[in-house]
């Protein structure tokens, strides 16, 4: 199939950008979407020009780098799919495609289609982990853990923190991803000691990086690549207004209000 392609080439974070037309011809319908762009860059290089600039590493939807805005949706068409994982057949032959990167202030633009998206990183280093010393791992079955909250665990701790949510919000929240985050740790009975102070540091880290509030229109679940339900938004919102009630009194006895 042959293809026009409008990509969005940006040489830095200072530059103003622009949107450049492309021909991708000859393109297998078997390709993935990156493969395809793999094509365009080789064609390219080979007349003296610049390559496009993404990023990419496993290539098997486990990652999350491969974050492109695909005809105006965060992974483009096929849902529950990483932009790597996309193939090809689902485009026509003669197709337009816009290709942009994630669009949020707290994710600036590196070059063309890769962001910078270490704020994410951040957040987690406010509180995405459990330090408590427990001593040597106990056996599995050792500490129960219900199956329905196990399950539960499990479905919030498949996000690979791709930003995929951020980028399709139009206020740019990144609650999805934090709330994914803070509660599939704070299911678990390892992740109970911190779980207030964890949601608190988490959530202060989201405000200060300049992501925006949800507004409860479920773009970030539609576009997630693994189906991360809206509904963990609620649980952890629930953990952080049960956490702000349980530091209240301690500031009091501090002198904070």
């Amino acid at each position: 199939m042959n293809l026009k392609l409008v990509v969005w080439r940006q040489a830095g974070p200072q530059d103003k950008g622009r949107a450049v037309t492309y021909e991708a011809r000859d393109i297998s319908e078997h390709m993935s979407f990156l493969e395809m762009l793999d094509v365009v860059n080789e064609g390219l290089l080979s007349k003296g020009e610049e390559p496009i600039a993404f990023d990419s590493d496993c290539r098997e939807g486990i990652c999350g780098m491969c974050s492109l805005v695909i005809n105006g949706v965060a992974h483009g068409p096929e849902r529950g799919t990483a932009t790597c994982q996309l193939h090809m057949r689902k485009f026509k032959d003669g197709d337009t495609i816009t290709i942009e990167p994630w669009k949020a202030r707290a994710f600036p633009v590196v070059r063309d289609l890769t962001v910078d998206r270490s704020a994410f990183d951040r957040i987690v280093q406010a509180g995405g982990f459990v330090s408590v010393n427990t001593g040597n791992a106990p056996d599995a079955n050792a500490v129960p853990v219900p199956k329905t909250v196990a399950d539960l665990a499990m479905d919030a701790a498949q996000c690979i923190g791709c930003g995929a949510c951020v980028a399709q919000c139009k206020n740019a929240s990144a609650m999805l991803f934090v709330a994914a985050k803070v509660s599939h740790l704070a299911l678990l009975p390892q992740g109970q000691p911190e779980k207030q102070r964890r949601v608190l540091d988490m959530v202060a880290r989201m405000d200060s990086e300049g992501f925006g509030n949800c507004t409860n229109q479920y773009e970030c679940e539609a576009v997630c690549p693994k189906s991360i339900s809206s509904s963990f938004i609620a649980r952890m919102n629930r953990e952080y207004l049960a956490a702000s009630a349980a530091r209240q009194p301690e500031r009091r006895e501090e002198g904070g209000y």
